[in-house]
């Protein structure tokens, strides 16, 4: 648990933009993970699935 310790020895100010930083990061990813599920699936790789079938 040293980074909780760490990072409680911080100043307020570093913590706020590490925090910041972390929020960016999430929103980032949450993004990229939306478009990813919204994205269709061609119809190419529809119609190799099928095949399985």
């Amino acid at each position: 648990m040293r980074s909780g310790e760490e990072s409680s020895k911080k100043p307020p100010s570093a913590r706020a933009k590490i925090q910041s930083k972390d929020r960016d990061m999430g929103a980032a990813l949450r993004t990229v993970y939306q478009k990813t599920v919204d994205e269709k699936v061609p119809p190419e790789m529809l119609d190799l699935l099928g095949k399985l079938d």
